[in-house]
């Protein structure tokens, strides 16, 4: 597999606040991967620079061999942790509008999915269950034929059954080339869906390694994890 993304000596700054420090980081396409922390550990910040969101202090982000910017937006599925999405706009009209903005958006796909669900595309968002809500995001995000699909922490604040609902969707939407970067510290319940993972903490990149070698050792990511953060 290629390399899809590459991070060089990233570094951002909010202020006085360091948010990413120097990270160096390559990824391949095909793989899911973790990308593991607590909570204000830099996560959120390098998704949303990966996706053109925020601007870097220092160092270069390329994806698929293109700098960060309008081109690279046409390949990178972002979910983010807070929702974009008008609470008073029905379904249809959100699938209309993913339509209309993305053009590799599909919405044969996208219906499926939402049938699948159960949802009225009459409904209003603000209708729905927060479970669902966080399902409906995931499947406009999942129904892009990205290249890389960036999801921050996908299943924080649903209940186990809507987790299991999302770990499917996102394992059964993949493309055998995409990327997919998942963002949490929901650690034992995503690391089955995992090919690799990185550690980070205090916007320092600790480790990234393969889930399958791990599990060789007799470890799981979560034992590692917890270990790791222990000792610091």
């Amino acid at each position: 597999m290629s390399e899809i993304l590459q991070v060089r000596n990233l570094t951002k700054n909010y202020g006085g606040a360091r948010g990413l420090s120097d990270v160096t980081l390559a990824l391949e396409s095909g793989k899911i991967i973790g990308l593991l922390g607590s909570n204000g550990s830099g996560k959120t910040t390098l998704l949303k620079m990966i996706a053109g969101i925020l601007q870097p202090t220092s160092g270069t982000i390329t994806v698929d061999g293109m700098t960060v910017g309008t081109e690279t937006k046409k390949i990178v599925s972002y979910l983010p942790e807070r929702t974009y999405l008008n609470s008073w706009m029905r379904i249809r009209d959100i699938i209309d509008y993913f339509e209309d903005f993305y053009e590799d958006f599909d919405r044969a796909n996208a219906m499926r999915m939402l049938a699948s669900l159960g949802v009225n595309e009459n409904a209003k968002l603000r209708t729905l269950s927060k479970g669902t809500r966080e399902k409906v995001q995931l499947v406009l995000v999942m129904s892009r034929r990205a290249k890389i699909y960036l999801l921050d922490e996908p299943i924080a604040g649903v209940d186990p059954v809507a987790r299991e609902f999302i770990l499917e969707t996102i394992l059964s939407n993949r493309t055998p080339d995409s990327m997919i970067l998942i963002s949490t510290h929901l650690i034992a319940d995503v690391e089955k869906v995992l090919d690799s993972f990185v550690f980070i903490r205090d916007g320092k990149l600790l480790m990234k390694q393969d889930v399958e070698k791990l599990r060789e050792s007799g470890k799981t990511v979560d034992e590692l994890f917890r270990e790791v953060y222990r000792c610091l």
